[in-house]
């Protein structure tokens, strides 16, 4: 036979491990998931925010919004900032005006790579895409790379 004391205790845990569980697995839903709305909007989305070092990172610019975005070069305003706002990766791009029609997403490989050609470091970094004009929108995403 089970004590009482056991048997509340497997119970509450039990229900704990439940409510901890779909509390954890709707942050991940949010992380994922991309929201259309009315007027402007700029989103940046990847597979997830922990990556081994030297793993190649996929980034999607999203107009998530009902208005084209115009950005200042071919890269869609993509950089990649230590936490500190150094800017540690720009991708080469034409110095012409871009546009991104409403749902329009431009697709970039990060291969963990600084413009100067060193490898980064493990820590943490930003991911940021902004637009131009008179509205800036802007969108940052923080990755971490492991050893």
């Amino acid at each position: 036979m089970i004590s009482k004391g056991v048997a509340i205790g497997f119970g509450s845990g039990a229900v704990a491990a439940a409510v901890l569980g779909l509390f954890f697995g709707s942050l991940v839903d949010k992380s994922t998931s991309l929201e259309f709305i009315e007027g402007p909007s700029l989103s940046i989305i990847i597979e997830k925010t922990d990556f081994e070092l030297g793993q190649p990172i996929h980034i999607r610019i999203v107009n998530s919004g009902t208005e084209p975005l115009t950005f200042s070069d071919s890269s869609h305003g993509f950089k990649i900032v230590g936490l500190d706002g150094t800017v540690l990766y720009s991708p080469l791009a034409a110095q012409v005006i871009s546009v991104l029609k409403p749902r329009g997403e431009a697709t970039f490989v990060w291969d963990q790579t600084k413009t100067n050609g060193d490898n980064v470091i493990a820590g943490r970094y930003k991911i940021i895409s902004s637009t131009m004009g008179e509205d800036v929108l802007k969108d940052s995403v923080i990755i971490n790379i492991f050893k």
